[in-house]
């Protein structure tokens, strides 16, 4: 029995691991290269995604600056596209396509794209299985065999919930990516040569989710195989 910390599952997160690395540093990089390359059309991210969103008939939704940067994200609670300042203000490749994205998910939204209000319902679910999955896994691992070994089992279902949020997750974000490139190809927002680069952006974020999914998928199974070490 090797300790819960130093056990030889670790080496199932490994691959994960290295490509949750591989793809923040490709994302980064491919966002700040596009970001020094300004569109043709002139447009900022915010002028983007609010001409966007009114050809969509999306004219109740706001768009708004939020501080930081890749903090861009859509909440379906307020209606409102928030964009990081240096997407908001800037005319860049990378600025539209994130924009573009965001709107995206917005559309999602508005035609009851079933995966996105699946993953909503999941936030909560998620948030407090990552919270709580580890601390009773342990508790039950150290003290398991006895009493404490439903603890193990209510560890892994919690994850799971987590798990199924990062799955879900996956067509939800490259569904957007898809109705972000089809409107800025199709309305005059970047020529077609820009959009074969803007596409980039949102490839490279697009891996970003997928090793976050891997990661949670392996932690599932290791958790699964320290449970039955234990029967």
């Amino acid at each position: 029995m090797f300790p819960f910390f130093f056990d030889p599952t670790w080496a199932l997160l490994l691959p994960a691991l290295a490509l949750a690395i591989w793809a923040q540093v490709r994302v980064k990089n491919t966002y700040e290269k596009y970001s020094q390359i300004a569109s043709r059309s002139g447009m900022t991210g915010a002028q983007a995604a609010r001409r966007i969103l009114d050809s969509q008939g999306l004219n109740n939704v706001q768009v708004e600056a939020v501080a930081g940067a890749l903090t861009d994200h859509y909440d379906p609670r307020d209606k409102t596209v928030h964009l990081s300042e240096p997407v908001y203000g800037s005319n860049s490749l990378a600025a539209l396509a994130v924009a573009a994205h965001e709107t995206g998910h917005a559309v999602q939204d508005q035609v009851g794209y079933v995966p996105m209000g699946i993953r909503a319902r999941l936030v909560p679910v998620a948030g407090f299985g990552s919270a709580l999955a580890f601390p009773l896994f342990f508790i039950g691992f150290l003290f398991g065999r006895g009493s404490l070994a439903w603890m193990m089992d209510l560890g892994i279902l919690l994850f799971m919930g987590a798990v199924l949020f990062h799955v879900v997750t996956l067509p939800v974000e490259f569904d957007a990516s898809r109705r972000a490139m089809g409107i800025l190809a199709n309305g005059g927002y970047l020529a077609p040569d820009e959009v074969a680069e803007a596409k980039k952006v949102l490839r490279a974020a697009a891996w970003t989710y997928v090793a976050a999914a891997s990661m949670a998928v392996l932690q599932l199974v290791r958790l699964l195989i320290l449970r039955q070490s234990r029967d």
